[in-house]
């Protein structure tokens, strides 16, 4: 297999037509369908449905694509750590984030970025789990944790804050709690509780003692819904919950502080559009710093 062959795959699937992709790189366009077609032969599998106004990836060629964005990774890593050479601001990175931040914050933000960088593509997958970044499920992670095992480069993000929330239509059915033991009687929003993969999550410990939600939602955004249709009281983050005028802070002595940090393997250390990406998510919230506290 040539690499050759693979990077110019790579500029057709992202681009999604061979014209595009030949201007992109610089190789002629009849050049590089043939060189795709080499790859396709060596590969014995058809990697590209090619129609007059663009290409679509088989199922093969999804299954592919991940493994050469994989296997980029790796020889621009080999390039920098080698040579020394920086390369251009261009390829994939993956952002692996809790969905409250990713949905919340990242999701209408990230735009600026691909604006500035056109070559550069990004995914964000906001979901609430952790990622593996040894095994290239994200290239950066914005954990609520500092990992301490290991080959990861961590930095901190951001201190943030929750609080207790109800609706205004809640409160104006069952009343506002005038302290935290008063909880006792209200419907309560939280976790699924042995859905949850970090301690960090356990919010309402540092509440109350049993929590016992009687509606329980493995998502930050999905809790926060919840608190607005007027379901019950939940512990949502200020920077979210501050959106939304219907929604009350009850108890406001009640405060629980937590922190984001971006995390990423070292083998990414070297790799420009990595460090671009990670530079940009601190500027992000140092710009918008006081949102979070």
């Amino acid at each position: 297999m040539n690499w050759d062959d693979v990077r110019m795959f790579l500029a057709v699937a992202r681009s999604g037509q061979i014209l595009a992709a030949s201007k992109r790189i610089g190789v002629n366009h009849a050049t590089l369908s043939r060189r795709v077609t080499a790859l396709e032969e060596s590969l014995k599998t058809r990697l590209l449905i090619r129609r007059t106004n663009g290409c679509d990836l088989t199922a093969e060629g999804e299954i592919f694509l991940n493994a050469a964005e994989r296997m980029e990774t790796e020889m621009l890593a080999a390039q920098s750590q080698i040579g020394r050479i920086d390369t251009a601001i261009a390829g994939t990175v993956r952002i692996g984030a809790p969905d409250g931040f990713g949905v919340s914050f990242l999701s209408s933000r990230l735009g600026r970025l691909t604006a500035r960088y056109p070559e550069l593509r990004i995914q964000l997958v906001p979901v609430p789990r952790s990622f593996s970044l040894s095994q290239r499920e994200a290239d950066i992670a914005i954990t609520l944790e500092r990992p301490e095992q290991g080959r990861l480069i961590s930095s901190k993000l951001t201190d943030y804050t929750l609080g207790l929330y109800a609706s205004k239509t809640y409160l104006a059915d069952y009343g506002t709690p005038a302290a935290v033991e008063a909880l006792k009687s209200h419907r309560r929003i939280g976790y699924v509780e042995d859905l949850i993969f970090t301690a960090s999550l356990n919010f309402t410990a540092e509440v109350m003692r049993s929590w016992d939600a009687a509606f329980e939602i493995s998502s930050a955004t999905g809790q926060t819904e919840a608190v607005r249709s007027g379901a019950g009281i939940g512990i949502l983050h200020n920077y979210i919950a501050r959106q939304y005028p219907e929604l009350v802070r009850i108890l406001p002595d009640t405060v629980i502080r937590r922190a984001y940090w971006t995390t990423y393997h070292e083998s990414a250390r070297d790799l420009v559009r990595v460090r671009t990406v990670a530079d940009f998510l601190q500027e992000l919230v140092t710009a918008e710093h006081r949102i979070f506290l």
